[in-house]
């Protein structure tokens, strides 16, 4: 996975904000937020909520105002006002805090509704008020020390635009972060070229042919300069660090930035490695060496046919250039050289290449228009519209900074004529920079594919849900924020009583009453708690926290499973499941497996509650009921997720004991119940003293992670679910195949492999805890090394270290072991990385002395990098290694370390290629990514490529905004014939949405008029669109475009259900929806006379045809006709199948 950057900007006219009108305008905001959190005891939850919104909104207009180059500029040169911005930003940060310690204290006031309504509110107020004290006010003073003296407006507005790319790269790192790149193409710079100084640069830095660090480049006027950095694996922010310290300290560039016309272009990548070596040379974005230049690109993915075109096309590059993407850049040039216009070279370039690609181009010739374009699966640009400014990212947290609107572009865009690829290309214009009509977007074949308004996407988040903060690894940030999260669950839920005693209050948003009624009426005779990895991890917690709360009330009904949704879906669906409740789990609530699931258990009536993070995601739209994890948007950046762990076990607790209460009638009245419920109030508490205990944690791990090879996790009752969850994250991270078992099993099972072994014992008590005491023993003498997670206090004297957390009741004491694993995984990845890092320093001095020529070049080894091959060698004899390096590899490293003092003057250069053969693979072995995953672009991928998934129960109007439908271009009698079919559609398994293009001869739109797709979804995405080949508007679709209302309908070919909806603007349909649909087999004959009643007439000419043959028309037989039947099939043909008597019903 690499990312990608690009920023065009225009020039902003406006003038810079007024500093007065500007601090009054925060003070009152913040006036505004004091006040409301101050009557928060007193005030009504309306007002509450409202006057929180209006300061927010408030902040929001300002935050909009200082994006605004000249407001950033403003900034940058008066630190006193940033000073006074940041002071006047200060209440409404203390009102945040404030209002969220008053929520844990007095949610329960606001009751469900008033609850979410706060909530939402002061997460607005949150954004503003981050967005100005985290964004504008930071991004001034990153501009200012970027910033040399007398740089002019125009030069601060470069500084402006290189900062937006830092920002994006230092977001994107996530994605892949062992080298990074930044190229700005200069106009109107204004050197003086026989200033001596610049000449002596230029002379310097000019005529690179690796393009590496500091290259320049100077042609018709322009210039371009880049910089660059390689590192194995750095930090986080290493990259970014580098890159921001050598632009600000380049000569070049500050005297550019004194010149008042001069503008830029820029493009930058993150890399992470899969063809070519770790250097500057193979670093993006990548120019084409030719003379004049032409072509700066940058690209994800792998041309998978880069060597067949590096023959094909005669292609010689550097020895050291070993990227498949110069070939990129090389090709596109020579298509300019030969007379191709920009955009056919550009298009013609990519469709060459075989491969998942995304790409970024500049051209020398007009860098005012920047080329992107998306190819294969799991392939996404997104073009944010900025204020002024486009800015280009591979992901959209890469842009919400500055923008919260934008367009993806699609790889998996179908062609648009036969021979053409898949994807999308586009074109941006810096003189419409920030506006829909400066984006120019076409097929991967060339055809242009105008943006609607209703296509741009809107984000959900801000850069305070992904701000990393001061931690080295958003994992070790999430894994420090599950107190919060969990605190964030149970804020509202958990309310005293008359008697003081604490209840349940999960509102009816998550109990509906039908769902409320079936458990206390017996109807709902089974409970199945599903999810996906460590969803159903938490789903297992879940389901023994339900049935634990119906135990303790003497409850044996109703049945409480737990199982992966694969397994569900795939084993253990009943025909009939009216009697089932699926309690899905998923922290997106996009996860395909499970939406799959409850999809297919709602079919056969199940009734279904979501405990989800993200609002509005699929999974919380088609649930019967939602419960939502801390705010409903609590993003997780690190591929390994930690949190959600915790706020679903905390939420699977509330659900529990509102089940249990309604079965059982009303709420548990005993002791024993009051206090579990307090403890859970307080478990973000025992959390945090649990990762008080890191410095404890990570000592266990430097230990024994890097020497052992073999690991488990066991546990026993709920410490097993633990065990069960730790073990993904140690897998995740450390790249290990690892056991789990329950703690007595493991005896039986494999410590012939004398393990490395995590034992999850917070939960026992008693004989439990004596026998694995017992266990224990029996681990240390088979050799092997147990460490044990427990309950404070508890002795376990054979184990080879103790890690006590705090003590909390068994029901929640196994959350407290997970926190230790999730730690205890992440110092273990860091300790077998650290073993990387001497081979990682060997391969770059490898590579520095064979690139320098010098003769000796293993003496000059052995002076760069002497001590790092010493700790090596001697880490191989020691067994240092042994625990995560293959032997194979360590032997061939062990032979080709010890061939350098054996190597005669003749055979230096073999043995230095023998080493750097040798450390390749090792490096792989024991590199440890943390944040992302080894091989996660292909997980992406599959992941991305399953669209074949249909897409449920819900609503016909709910699948037309997917499909992305103005609300407004339905008709409202089409409205009404939707709600009226929505009871017999049993499942939406897909839609297209086509553009109408009207031409030619008759009513409108003509008989000549087009479509072409816009958008597909489910079980469409992999369909084959006719249109492709043949775009004529024809068929159902004509009629309902010339009727202009809604029409079901069935495939002449392929026999599908579909139902098609117009979209009028100013009174013509300007577009179609097509919604593919499975009906109902049949209905109670009253509610299909309404149906057809409602339904183009369809009832009263039934009724007429059937009355020509027959004396008279018994509607009871529309219940023995398939409902499909009777909306599709022509009224003539139906009424043929009342020839039957009386007493016979239909044929």
């Amino acid at each position: 996975m690499c990312g990608i950057v690009g920023i065009l900007m225009r020039p902003h006219p406006e003038p810079a904000i007024d500093s007065r009108e500007l601090l009054e305008g925060l003070a009152a905001a913040g006036r505004a937020a004091r006040a409301a959190v101050n009557d928060f005891g007193a005030a009504e939850t309306q007002e509450l909520a409202m006057t929180l919104s209006d300061a927010a909104s408030g902040l929001a207009g300002w935050d909009r105002r200082l994006r605004a180059r000249p407001s950033v500029r403003a900034l940058v040169r008066d630190e006193a006002l940033r000073a006074a911005i940041a002071d006047a930003v200060r209440p409404c940060s203390a009102a945040v805090n404030r209002l969220g310690a008053r929520l844990d204290d007095g949610a329960g006031r606001l009751g469900d509704v008033g609850l979410e309504a706060v909530n939402r509110a002061g997460a607005a107020l949150a954004d503003a008020e981050w967005a100005i004290r985290r964004d504008r006010l930071r991004t001034a003073a990153e501009v200012g020390a970027l910033a040399p003296a007398g740089a002019s407006d125009a030069g601060l507005d470069v500084l402006i635009a290189v900062q937006q790319a830092f920002s994006s790269l230092d977001r994107l790192e996530i994605r892949g972060r062992d080298s990074a790149g930044l190229f700005l193409l200069l106009s109107g710079h204004g050197l003086d070229l026989d200033d001596p100084a610049i000449r002596a640069e230029l002379d310097s830095r000019a005529g690179d042919p690796l393009f590496g660090h500091r290259a320049v480049q100077l042609d018709v006027g322009r210039i371009g300069l880049v910089y660059k950095c390689a590192e194995e694996i750095g930090e986080l922010g290493d990259n970014v660090r580098f890159l921001r310290d050598a632009v600000a300290s380049d000569p070049l560039l500050a005297a550019a930035l004194g010149s008042p016309d001069v503008e830029a272009a820029v493009l930058g990548h993150t890399r992470w490695a899969s063809v070519g070596r770790i250097n500057e040379a193979n670093a993006h974005p990548l120019n084409d060496a030719e003379r004049p230049p032409r072509v700066i690109a940058a690209i994800n993915g792998d041309i998978d046919n880069h060597a067949d075109l590096t023959v094909l096309e005669n292609l010689e590059f550097d020895s050291r250039i070993t990227t498949d993407a110069k070939v990129m850049p090389v090709l596109m040039s020579r298509r300019l050289a030969g007379g191709d216009t920009t955009f056919d070279a550009f298009r013609e370039t990519v469709a060459a290449f075989e491969g998942s690609l995304a790409l970024g181009a500049l051209t020398w010739d007009d860098p005012s228009r920047l080329y992107l374009a998306t190819q294969g699966s799991g392939q996404g640009l997104y073009v944010g519209l900025a204020d002024h400014a486009f800015v280009v990212a591979s992901e959209p947290y890469g842009l919400v900074e500055e923008t919260s609107t934008w367009l993806r572009l699609d790889g998996e865009a179908e062609p648009d004529r036969a021979g053409a690829g898949w994807g999308e290309i586009a074109v941006l214009d810096a003189d419409r920079a920030g506006e829909l009509e400066g984006m120019e977007r076409y097929s991967a074949g060339g055809s242009p594919l105008p943006v609607a308004p209703e296509e741009l996407d809107h984000a959900e988040i801000t850069t305070r849900d992904i701000d990393r903060g001061e931690f080295p690894h958003f994992l070790l940030k999430e894994i420090s924020e599950a107190p919060r999260s969990v605190r964030n669950t149970v804020r509202g839920k958990l309310r005293e009583d008359a008697t003081g005693r604490l209840r349940v209050s999960v509102g009816e948003r998550t109990l509906p009453e039908a769902v409320e009624r079936g458990l206390r009426e017996g109807t709902v005779a089974r409970i199945v708690v599903t999810g996906q990895g460590t969803a159903a991890v938490a789903g297992q917690g879940i389901a023994g926290a339900i049935e634990g709360r119906l135990r303790e009330r003497g409850l044996s009904r109703p049945r409480v499973d737990a199982m992966p949704a694969t397994e569900l879906s795939g084993f253990h669906l009943a025909p009939d499941m009216h009697d089932t409740l699926v309690v899905a789990v998923s922290q997106s609530g996009t996860t395909t497996d499970t939406l799959r699931t409850v999809n297919l258990a709602q079919r056969r009536g199940a009734r279904a509650i979501a405990i989800v993070n993200r609002r509005n995601s699929d999974l919380a739209d088609r649930a019967d009921g939602v419960l939502y994890t801390s705010d409903g948007r609590d993003v997780e950046m690190s591929v390994a997720s930690t949190k959600a762990f915790y706020s679903q076990i905390a939420a699977g607790m509330l659900l529990a004991v509102a089940i249990a209460d309604q079965v059982a009638g009303g709420p548990d009245e005993r002791p024993a119940a009051d206090r579990l419920l307090r403890e859970l109030r307080n478990l973000p508490g025992a959390m945090e003293r649990t990762l008080a205990l890191r410095p404890v944690i990570a000592a266990a791990a430097r230990e024994y992670a890097p020497r052992l090879r073999d690991w488990s996790v066991v546990g026993n009752g709920l410490d097993r679910i633990a065990a069960e969850e730790i073990r993904i994250k140690l897998s995740e991270l450390c790249y290990k195949a690892i056991a789990c078992d329950a703690t007595e099993d493991k005896k039986h099972i494999d410590l012939s492999s004398e393990p490395l072994i995590l034992v999850c014992a917070t939960g026992v008590q008693g004989s439990t805890a004596a026998d694995t005491r017992k266990e224990i023993d029996v681990y240390r003498a088979h050799r092997a090394t147990p460490v044990v997670i427990a309950s404070e206090g508890a002795a376990f004297p054979s184990a080879a270290a103790v890690i006590e957390v705090p003590e909390v009741p068994p029901e929640l004491s196994f959350v407290l072991a997970t926190v230790v694993g999730h730690l205890f995984g992440y110092h273990a990845a860091l300790a077998i990385d650290d073993l990387a890092r001497p081979l990682r320093a060997i391969r770059a001095a490898v590579d520095d002395v064979v690139a320098g020529g010098k003769a000796r070049p293993v003496v000059r080894l052995r002076e760069v990098a002497g001590a790092e091959i010493d700790a090596v060698s001697e880490g191989l004899a020691g067994g240092g290694y042994d625990g995560n390096l293959h032997v194979g590899r360590a032997v061939r490293l062990a032979v080709a370390l010890d061939g350098l003092v054996d190597a005669a003057a003749g055979g230096e250069e073999s043995a230095l290629a023998e080493l750097r053969d040798a450390l390749t693979p090792a490096i792989d072995d024991l590199t440890r990514h943390i944040d992302t995953i080894k091989h996660q672009a292909k997980t992406v991928t599959v992941g991305i490529s399953r669209h074949d998934q249909t897409l449920g129960r819900m609503s016909l109007d709910a699948a037309l905004r997917q499909a992305g439908s103005p609300e407004e271009s339905i008709s409202a009698e089409d409205r009404e014939t939707m709600s009226a079919l929505d009871p017999f559609v049993d499942q939406v398994l897909g839609y297209v949405r086509y553009r109408l293009r009207a031409g030619g001869d008759g009513p409108p739109p003509g008989d000549d008029a087009t479509i072409r797709v816009l958008r597909a979804g489910g079980l469409c995405r992999d369909l084959q669109s006719r249109t492709v080949r043949q775009p004529l508007l024809q068929g159902t679709k004509y009629m309902v475009a010339v009727e202009g209302r809604l029409m079901a309908a069935r495939g002449r070919t392929d026999g599908r259900v579909f139902i098609v909806v117009p979209e009028v603007t100013d009174g013509e349909v300007s577009a179609l929806v097509l919604i593919h649909v499975r009906f109902r087999e049949r209905a109670e004959a009253p509610a299909l006379r309404r149906l057809l009643s409602d339904y183009r007439e369809r009832y009263d000419g039934l009724r007429d045809h059937v009355l020509r043959k027959a004396p008279e028309f018994d509607d009871r037989l529309l219940a023995e006709l398939p409902v499909e039947d009777l909306l599709i099939d022509p009224v003539a043909q139906l009424a043929d199948r009342w020839r039957t008597t009386h007493s016979g019903g239909a044929s």
